[in-house]
């Protein structure tokens, strides 16, 4: 799957875009991790952990938005394959150390290719979920860290975050 670009898939030997063929590839069974967090003032997280945010409840609607952008990452990234994807599960959790939000997101398909973007998709969303559902008391929190920590199945193995 490389190309005269310096081997990256996405482009042919002309240097342009195109959607990599995954058709000659094994279905195999893939799993993808990555995490997130949203740093906020400790004000605004006991807003959210003792669920006084006007908005309702904030991780379980980010939870939601999260496994949703995951099954939508195909529509959002333009030379990514529709997946038939198996599992989505989204962790947010509230850390007074941060002080913020910590979100990990796990995806798993059976498929031709990876769903390390449909995990970071996840990720992204909740964590903008997040952002919006308390922006109006706080503007300043900073989505960070947002990175693949785990990926495995299929050609090229496994992969983890140091």
């Amino acid at each position: 799957m490389t190309s005269g670009t310096g081997g990256l898939s996405h482009f042919d030997d002309r240097g342009q875009a195109h959607m990599v063929d995954v058709s000659g590839k094994p279905v195999t069974d893939r799993v993808a991790v990555a995490v997130g967090a949203v740093r906020m003032t400790a004000e605004t997280l006991s807003l959210i952990t003792e669920g006084r945010a006007k908005k309702g409840d904030v991780l379980s609607v980010a939870r939601l938005a999260g496994i949703m952008a995951a099954k939508k990452t195909a529509d959002l990234i333009p030379l990514c394959h529709p997946l038939p994807i198996t599992r989505v599960a989204l962790e947010l959790t509230a850390d007074p150390t941060l002080p913020g939000v910590r979100i990990e997101a796990t995806v798993k398909t059976s498929g031709q290719t990876g769903v390390e973007m449909e995990a970071l998709t996840a990720v992204s969303v909740a964590a903008l979920t997040v952002y919006d559902m308390v922006k109006a008391v706080e503007k300043s929190m900073v989505i960070e860290g947002v990175h693949l920590i785990l990926k495995d199945g299929g050609k090229s193995g496994r992969y983890e975050a140091q």
